[in-house]
């Protein structure tokens, strides 16, 4: 794939995340709708952190002139929902509750303003 392909992969994966991300934590948990759109959520995390693991750092220093420090974000990614589901599952909803809060603050809003930063194709979008 191309980086403009990734990059489009990529925003069709997390605008949609942001959403839903922002209805889960808003809405009642628990609930089979809960459980039905947090699968999803998870899904486009996954696939969206997945999917930066292949986008080239621009900004920054590089590790093997591709990864830079942005990328940890996305181990966190799979970090943070692989421990959520798994406490969802176990019925430690405290710490599901913590994991899937930081995945949003971490993987959405921190990574978000990230993308704002001079040099970043985002950056380049909105301020030309």
């Amino acid at each position: 794939m191309t980086y403009m392909q990734l990059v489009t992969v990529h925003l069709a994966t997390i605008i949609p995340a942001i959403f839903l991300g922002a209805y889960l934590l808003s809405q009642s948990k628990g609930t089979a709708t809960h459980r039905a759109i947090g699968k999803l959520y998870m899904s486009l995390m996954v696939i969206t952190a997945g999917v930066t693991l292949f986008m080239p750092a621009y900004v920054g220093p590089q590790l093997f002139n591709h990864f830079g420090i942005i990328h940890i974000l996305s181990f966190v990614v799979f970090f943070s929902v692989g421990r959520a589901l798994y406490a969802a599952r176990q019925g430690d909803i405290k710490t599901h509750r913590k994991n899937m809060v930081g995945l949003y603050v971490g993987g959405i809003l921190v990574a978000g303003v990230f993308t704002l930063s001079p040099g970043r194709l985002i950056h380049g979008w909105l301020f030309g």
